[in-house]
This record gives structure tokens, C-alpha cells and sequence, in this order.
């Protein structure tokens, strides 16, 4: 899994030759109580509330451009993304590294551990705050296909060869809360009707050093359990897309050819009354 995630060592050494652009992307009081010398903190990455209307999209698209273009991204430079730990922010790096996919970004690495294991290597840690040199972040169109809206989703009901993959906790899974921030945030409980169920946390284990992603073999067998092969087109959501850019990142990483995700998510189909949902117990993971 060595082309997105990064150990803490490997990137130290990688920033003493290139040129590296380091975005927290926890709140701003854990980044102001200490983090990697040089970083911007960028917490709207995990905040943001996306909806998939074209403005929905458009307004997504030209915010990150300005937030990278502004934290010194330009093309030239990788971009690497962390977190405190790879479960404790919901997946808020890796959402990053969606949504910097999305706009096409060339060059970008998250920090596999994140500040937990850059600070266990015994690397150094800054509270001083970074001013970056804004510079003009290139959009490239060619990212846009990552990235489904709720028509798509709609029109993917019913079709056996795409896999809807639901990644939320389980309370969300059977109808019992409606996102992570209260059981009745959103006017309504469930699921997207035929979606398969793979828990986001089912990408990690536990290891010696902390949270880690799966091996892409125990990956690729995570996703055998609710049918998805190498060759399956996935369509991925949780409630507003960041424990979904976790499974995105590590489903990229062991070979899924096609994974895109639902961004608006549930925050998104479960405010349109028009928009039908499966409630209750489900009585299979799997569709």
C-alpha cells in the first residue's frame, strides 16, 4: 500500500529532498497544541457539508482549489495529508485525499499512523503557526469522474452490477440513528435500498504501533464478503463522505479498478423526501 500511505521515516526522509506540503486536517486547537513543523490547517476538509446539485459541486470544487491554492499547492509540490490516528478522525485525511482527487491534484501522500506515528518515530513537532505562500492550484477535470451525484445513485438502484457499498457505523446501518451526530439529525433513518454493508473500520486493524489499514489481500477479502471483486464498479457512502474516503483510499489501494463515491451521501438523499430508503433491521450485510 505504498502509493498513497507514507510511514512517518519514509516521509521524513521524502521532505528533506522534495518539495512537501503538509495539511492537518484536525481541529484547530489540537493543531495549535502541536504539529508537524511547516503544516497548514486545513479543518473544513473534514467539516464541509457537500451536496451533489451542479452547485453543490461547483461551490466544493472552487472552495478546495482556493484552501489548497492558498496553503502553497501548485502542482509542483506534494500534498500530505494527516490526521491524530487513522480512526480517530473519521477519516478526515483520507477525505482530504478525496477530495484533492477529485480536483485532479497530481502528487498526493496521507501519512499512514498520522501525527500519532510521526510523533512515536520521535520526529519533531511545531505550535508555531505556518504562513504558506498562496500559489494557483490547478483543477484538472479528468479527477471529476470519482465523484457520483444522487441522480446517479438513483439510476444505479437495481442494477445487480454495481455494488452500493454503505460504510457507516452500525446503529446507522439498521435504522437506529440517522448519522454520527445524533440519532435524529437528519429527518430520516436507513439505508440506500439494495446497498451492501462493509464498516468502514473493517479497512484497519490494530497493531503494535496503533491503527493501521489492512494488507490489500485482507482488503480484497473484507470486500469478497459482501461480493465485490477487483472488477466490481463500487459506489460508496456514509453520512457526509469522509469514513467513505477511508474505504475509498483503501479499496484504490488493493486494485478495486472502479470506486467512486456518493459525496452528498446520507446527510444529502436522506433530506429528499423523494428519494427512497430502506428502514429496520436489515437481514443480510450483504445485498
Amino acid at each position: 500500500m505504498s502509493d498513497i500511505l507514507i510511514s512517518a521515516k519514509d516521509l521524513d526522509a521524502l521532505s528533506q529532498s522534495e518539495a512537501v506540503v503538509f495539511i492537518d486536517t484536525r481541529n484547530p486547537d489540537a493543531y495549535a497544541a502541536g504539529h508537524i513543523p511547516g503544516a497548514v490547517n486545513i479543518h473544513e476538509i473534514f467539516t464541509y457539508l457537500a451536496t451533489s446539485t451542479p452547485e453543490g459541486i461547483a461551490e466544493l470544487k472552487s472552495k478546495f482549489a482556493k484552501a489548497f491554492g492558498d496553503a502553497g499547492l501548485s502542482g509542483a509540490e506534494m500534498a500530505v495529508l494527516y490526521e491524530q490516528s487513522m480512526n480517530s478522525g473519521f477519516g478526515q485525511s483520507c477525505r482530504g485525499y478525496y477530495i484533492l482527487s477529485l480536483l485532479g491534484y497530481p502528487n498526493i501522500k496521507v501519512l499512514h499512523g498520522g501525527l500519532d506515528a510521526w510523533a512515536a518515530a520521535g520526529l519533531p513537532l511545531s505550535s508555531e503557526v505556518s504562513k504558506p505562500v498562496a500559489k494557483t492550484f490547478p483543477i484538472d477535470p479528468a479527477g471529476a469522474g470519482i465523484l457520483i451525484d444522487a441522480k446517479m445513485m438513483l439510476s444505479a438502484l437495481g442494477d445487480s452490477s454495481i455494488a452500493i457499498v454503505d460504510v457507516r457505523d452500525v446503529d446507522e446501518w439498521i435504522a437506529d440513528s440517522s448519522s454520527p451526530y445524533g440519532k435524529d439529525f437528519c429527518p430520516r433513518k436507513g439505508r440506500i435500498p439494495g446497498a451492501r454493508w462493509l464498516e468502514w473500520y473493517r479497512m484497519m486493524k490494530p497493531t503494535a504501533e496503533g491503527p493501521r489499514f489492512k494488507s490489500k489481500d485482507e482488503i480484497l477479502a473484507e470486500c469478497a464478503t459482501v461480493g465485490v471483486t477487483p472488477d466490481t464498479p463500487v459506489y460508496l457512502y456514509c453520512f457526509k463522505g469522509a469514513r467513505a474516503s477511508n474505504t475509498f483510499l483503501a479499496l484504490k489501494n488493493a486494485g478495486i479498478k472502479d470506486v467512486r463515491m456518493y459525496f452528498g451521501s446520507w446527510n444529502e438523499w436522506s433530506r429528499d423526501a423523494g428519494l427512497p430508503i430502506e428502514s429496520g433491521t436489515p437481514f443480510s450485510k450483504a445485498a
